[in-house]
């Protein structure tokens, strides 16, 4: 039988097996079922060559009727940067920065890239055969990024990741806690389709940390993370409102932190295969939770960071800038007007004001406070009292994180 004679119920399950399928949603004249055919192999032997999370994949290059994959055991990558062993063996082989820059953005290299790749590591490229050749079309291309990296371990440079941690959720009941989880669940859907429809994109993904939730946009770049910083302030406005309505514990008291860092995305086995939808851990989720450890209830901390933001050039050569906590912040009041038209509780904001805190000076202006946190291993880091404060037509404002003078860690201003 041919593939464009596939019966539905064929259809369904070759989307069913590869999930990335459901990308090509009204793309059906521009890939055929042949080409989707090609990637459901692909993904079958990619899953092969994982072998239950034994290994981890590289990268890729597409080679004739087939591609190329870069296959190594799931404990090599830390071996590879190691120093020697207490006997002086196994000296480093490569830099920890050739492996950063390996598993970091797009895993598809050119044949010499791939060749000179596997002679620094020691390992033979794997061929796989495909039943068709590639045809370079663009979504088919970003399907099998997608499948390298479920597959794999991906490393992002700046990535801002907010926590939503639920106050006093040790003392609940698990009725209690099941209730304020899926509030809080809801609070975030909610947001989320209230910044689609205002075509704000944010791609977010989340993970549970017992408490509450971590945050990210899978989206990368400035835009990006400063959608995901309106994200969460959209997140607590209908946390706030909701609880102001609620006469029972079936809502949570929230506290939140945001910062950007460094993070290690991956997919966790589940059952015999990687789960579709992504973790992280890294710096960025270490600094969350020191810092919310030392966040009151209300309370909004963001970290002290420096977030990439690439500047062009007449010479149109990209460098990287970087702005700081204070710099960020003004970029995001700077993109609120995106947010305009939005709609809280069934009343029309006019106006939102995000800022970091800190005392009034002299001459009547704020300078920022640097709080100074020390976590219970004894480090100490920077972070800021930010607050956020949403006005409506009619109505009180939305008055969002605590104020400086309420502050009850001892600060040391700057």
């Amino acid at each position: 039988m041919e593939l464009d004679d596939l019966s539905q119920s064929s259809i369904r399950r070759i989307a069913n097996y590869s999930p990335y399928l459901d990308q090509l949603a009204g793309m059906a004249n521009e890939m055929g079922l042949k080409q989707r055919s090609n990637l459901v192999h692909l993904e079958q032997c990619l899953n092969r060559e994982w072998a239950l999370g034994q290994n981890t994949i590289l990268s890729w290059t597409p080679l004739d009727d087939g591609i190329l994959i870069l296959v190594v055991p799931h404990y090599a990558i830390a071996e590879y940067t190691a120093g020697p062993n207490d006997n002086g063996r196994n000296p480093k082989k490569v830099s920890a920065r050739f492996i950063m820059d390996l598993i970091s953005g797009d895993r598809q290299l050119t044949l010499t890239q791939t060749q000179k790749v596997a002679r620094l590591l020691d390992v033979e490229p794997t061929f796989i055969p495909l039943r068709q050749a590639l045809g370079n079309h663009p979504v088919e291309i970003q399907i099998i990024e997608k499948m390298i990296r479920r597959y794999g371990i991906n490393y992002v440079a700046s990535r801002a990741v907010t926590l939503f941690d639920i106050t006093g959720f040790g003392l609940l009941t698990a009725f209690e806690q099941m209730t304020q989880l899926n509030s809080l669940s809801y609070s975030l859907n909610s947001s989320h389709a209230k910044m689609l429809e205002l075509d704000v994109g944010i791609n977010f993904a989340r993970s549970s940390s017992g408490d509450g939730f971590y945050i990210w946009n899978r989206d990368q770049g400035l835009e990006a993370n400063v959608n995901l910083y309106h994200f969460m302030h959209l997140v607590l406005a209908d946390n706030a409102i909701a609880r102001s309505k609620s006469t029972s514990k079936a809502v949570p008291r929230l506290r939140a932190c945001f910062h950007v860092g460094t993070c290690y995305e991956f997919h966790q086995a589940e059952g015999l295969n990687p789960t579709i939808h992504d973790f992280i851990v890294g710096d960025v989720t270490i600094e969350l939770a020191r810092m919310i450890d030392a966040a009151m209830p209300g309370q909004i901390l963001v970290g002290d960071f420096l977030a990439n933001a690439s500047a062009q050039h007449t010479d149109e050569q990209q460098s990287q800038v970087h702005l700081d906590a204070a710099a960020f912040l003004e970029r995001a009041q700077g993109n609120l007007p995106k947010l305009s038209g939005l709609v809280l509780a069934g009343e029309k904001v006019t106006a939102i004001k995000c800022y970091l805190t800190g005392e009034r000076l002299a001459n009547g202006e704020f300078n920022i406070r640097r709080l100074h946190i020390t976590d219970k291993h004894g480090l100490t880091r920077v972070a800021y009292n930010a607050k956020v404060n949403i006005y409506r037509e009619s109505g009180r404002p939305i008055l969002l994180g605590i104020e400086d003078r309420k502050l009850d860690i001892p600060p040391e201003s700057t």
